[in-house]
């Protein structure tokens, strides 16, 4: 029985994972945003649902298929705000997102530096 419990919780983050990017997709194809633009939506996008109370909900249904796309890293940002402020006043907003973000913005560092020492990238022609 645990097993079908765990496997029903795979199934949910892959397809609520999966639908952010079939959105981003669909916006790449059928719209004029460049991908920057798409990725900045979302980053903006967890920051105001996270703000309004939406996020939390939604995180705790999909699991990682919510926090790992860049909906979960502004949300982190914006939690991390939200604590410093309440915490340090308003120098706070100026700290809290990176402090809470500071693990992930690191870690993505460290293996981009590893990736470029490991494999040889090609010049396109």
């Amino acid at each position: 029985m645990e097993i079908l419990k765990t496997l029903s919780h795979y199934v949910i983050v892959f397809a609520v994972g999966g639908a952010l990017c079939v959105v981003a997709q669909i916006l790449i194809d059928k719209t004029k945003l460049t991908p920057a633009r798409i990725l900045v939506s979302y980053v903006t996008a967890g920051v105001i649902l996270g703000a309004v109370g939406i996020y939390g909900p939604f995180a705790d249904f999909a699991g990682a298929g919510a926090t790992v796309p860049l909906l979960g890293f502004g949300n982190t940002i914006a939690k991390g705000i939200r604590e410093e402020v309440d915490s340090r006043g308003l120098l706070g907003a100026l700290t809290g997102g990176l402090t809470a973000a500071s693990a992930g913005i690191a870690a993505a560092m460290v293996f981009g530096y590893l990736s470029a020492l490991i494999f040889n990238g090609k010049r396109k022609k």
